[in-house]
């Protein structure tokens, strides 16, 4: 008996060691196969801007224009829509680090600009008192071109990386995710901390961080300077070069069918959030949250997001697109009637109080929506060329913007024809069930999603070989080692 018990705990003992290095193990994988200075780069735009700052600016931002502009949820609703706008630009960025470099510099010079404007436009919110609200949607806007900007690069190396080494695109959408998830996480925790402490004009301050980080990080970049002159010379011809690559890969089925589906999905996914987060706060007729445990809500939506990215990496990645992305888009759209519940105050009737009940909601539609969009992250890496990679997987991610930005507008505007306000939630109930119908009403356009599996390539060959014909010089970007130069 107890040799039994000693072999029980040492399996144990063995099994809880596995869960804490097979994290390092795969990381350390992910090193080898790729240079880790890319990987770095992840860490910081993925992990420190998108997550920490991200998860900043979005619950600041609601309670910026809630407690100090005092505007009414549909019209914040419409003005968050801007800001996917230098999202939808990304094109136009991705072109602009591609062919126009500063000094034969293509990537250090955009850093640095990306970081200059989110930090004054984040300090200029955060110490500017009676700030008009063109002016404050301006700054917002400011802090969200400097993410798109500082965006665009490391798409471009993951794009790169994906298509050249194919067996590890999942495992670079995961690597993406998790640093995500990660920095949202800790955002989110600190974010209604900060807003009660220092209320929230002046927690603004807070996403001065990530851009200035950005502005450092574009002066040690270490990158192959490109002969200006040259650069200078061949510019036009490689803007129509890739202009028309683009165009002609977008015209393949197996290509414009998938980013119809994409642009599709996330415009009929109207978002009704900003109605959700003023009838949170509603002492009268809602829940009456806390600014710290609005906070706690979104961290736990950040944990779900883990979770659902974890998932995707151990269950999920040899599933075919179509299939993966129908049954997750079902799931959806299930975890979606929860809202509604919550809404109509059902969980109380049922004995489930809120603080619990709003735990199950958005961890249900973190994980669903996180499982739901990977694939699709997967597969818009596989529809990239080699040689207009960057710039291209910008037109996607500009095609999602889109979809995003509909979405947000779709969103005010059906709040505000069934008006509800910042004390008026008589119909909030109804704008979530015509959300969660056109949830469901996404499956019929699931056919637009390929059969193929994740690892297959989709483009055809003669694609991929015009494009890399055109290529003038091969991308080099890394970190400054701390002994020598290593080239990538």
């Amino acid at each position: 008996m107890g040799e039994n018990t000693n072999v029980t705990v040492t399996a144990k003992a063995k099994t809880l060691l596995s869960l804490l290095t097979e994290p390092i193990q795969w990381l350390q994988m992910l090193s080898s196969k790729l240079n880790p200075t890319f990987m770095i780069g992840v860490f910081l735009i993925y992990g420190l801007g998108q997550g920490l700052s991200g998860s900043l600016f979005k619950v600041v931002a609601d309670y910026y224009w809630k407690d100090v502009q005092k505007l009414q949820p549909s019209t914040v609703q419409l003005l968050v829509g801007v800001y996917f706008i230098p999202w939808v630009l990304k094109p136009l960025w991705g072109i602009l680090t591609d062919a126009f470099p500063v000094r034969g510099y293509r990537r250090r010079p955009y850093f640095i600009i990306s970081g200059v404007i989110g930090t004054v436009s984040a300090v200029t919110l955060a110490l500017t008192e009676n700030l008009a609200v063109t002016a404050a949607l301006m700054c917002f806007l400011g802090v969200s071109a400097s993410l798109a900007i500082a965006d665009v690069t490391i798409d471009a190396c993951i794009a790169r990386n994906s298509i050249e080494v194919r067996e590890l695109a999942p495992d670079l959408q995961s690597l993406c995710g998790y640093c995500s998830g990660a920095g949202a996480l800790v955002g989110y925790l600190a974010s209604g901390f900060f807003v009660h402490r220092l209320g929230p004009q002046e927690s603004l301050g807070l996403m001065a961080l990530s851009p200035a980080l950005t502005t450092v990080l574009g002066f040690v970049i270490y990158e192959n300077r490109t002969s200006y002159i040259e650069k200078k010379q061949a510019v036009v011809e490689s803007v129509r070069t890739t202009i028309r690559s683009m165009f002609k890969t977008i015209r393949y089925p197996q290509v414009w069918r998938p980013s119809l589906f994409m642009l599709l999905s996330l415009a009929f996914n109207v978002s009704t959030h900003e109605g959700h987060f003023y009838w949170y706060t509603e002492p009268k007729v809602g829940p009456a949250f806390s600014q710290e445990f609005v906070g706690v809500i979104y961290a736990i939506g950040a944990v779900a997001s883990l979770i659902g990215v974890l998932i995707y990496h151990k269950a999920l990645k040899d599933y075919a697109f179509r299939d993966l992305v129908f049954y997750a888009q079902l799931l959806y759209g299930i975890s979606g009637v929860l809202d509604l519940i919550f809404i109509l105050r059902w969980n109380l009737v049922i004995g489930i109080p809120d603080y619990f009940f709003v735990v199950i909601e958005e961890t249900a539609t973190r994980i669903t929506g996180k499982i739901r969009w990977m694939p699709m992250l997967v597969l818009s890496t596989q529809l990239c060329p080699l040689g207009i990679e960057g710039t291209f997987f910008a037109l996607l991610m500009c095609i999602d913007s889109i979809g995003a930005l509909l979405s947000k507008w779709g969103g005010g505007v059906l709040l505000r024809l069934l008006h509800v306000t910042r004390t008026d939630f008589t119909n909030l109930w109804l704008a979530v069930l015509i959300r969660d119908m056109l949830r469901f009403a996404i499956l019929a356009l699931v056919f637009l999603v390929p059969k193929t599996g994740q690892y297959e390539e989709l483009l055809p060959s003669d694609v991929t070989e015009n494009n890399t014909s055109h290529e003038v010089d091969e991308e080099t970007l890394e970190l400054v080692p701390i002994k020598g130069k290593t080239e990538v």
